[in-house]
């Protein structure tokens, strides 16, 4: 996919880079049905081509190795749920603390990031805990590595974050200091279109 243009003090992909992301999404769509039963991809590219922001979030998932897919259609909002569906945690996205105030708080060996910030910029959320484990009902993800996922205010008060994996068949939630990063870790999104 080609650069990025800055178009109106927000980022759009051009025609040809929206034509070959809904190609990209379309074929990860097809090639995975068990993740979308009774979603029709017409449909969801229809969402797609009417909403060029999401679109552009869908292309950082992208390009940052999350391999985004639908997994989900919230019947309330009329909305479909994409998740980072990547085997193992984004490529892209690893070696970043919790958030900023985490970087902040790193006196040296700071990442370059976090995953709080990344996701912002990115226009996605970080996982839940309870998304965490939709995702991993459908398929075995983080065997190798750990996600962050959206840690609850009363944790990180404390100066701990929340990542999570699968290991022996078993999905572990656990904790660290917020401003820890490893490279094996990164996060996972949700984004809504």
């Amino acid at each position: 996919m080609g650069q990025l243009t800055l178009t109106n003090n927000k980022m759009k992909l051009s025609s040809e880079q929206q034509t070959e992301l809904i190609g990209i999404l379309k074929n990860r769509f097809e090639k995975n049905k068990n993740r979308h039963k009774d979603i029709e991809w017409a449909n969801v590219q229809a969402k797609l081509e009417a909403n060029a922001k999401k679109l552009w979030s869908l292309h950082e998932m992208e390009m940052t190795g999350g391999e985004p897919d639908v997994v989900a259609y919230d019947n309330n909002t009329g909305e479909y749920i994409f998740y980072d569906c990547v085997t193992e945690s984004p490529k892209g996205r690893r070696s970043v603390c919790y958030d900023h105030e985490a970087l902040e708080a790193r006196k040296e060996y700071k990442p370059t990031n976090s995953a709080v910030a990344m996701a912002a910029d990115m226009g996605i959320d970080l996982l839940t805990e309870e998304q965490y484990r939709e995702l991993q009902k459908l398929g075995k993800f983080d065997t190798k590595t750990s996600s962050w996922i959206k840690t609850p205010v009363d944790i990180r008060k404390l100066g701990g974050a929340i990542f999570a994996d699968y290991r022996y068949g078993t999905i572990f939630i656990y904790h660290n200091g917020a401003e820890s990063y490893y490279a094996a870790r990164g996060f996972r999104g949700a984004l809504r279109v």
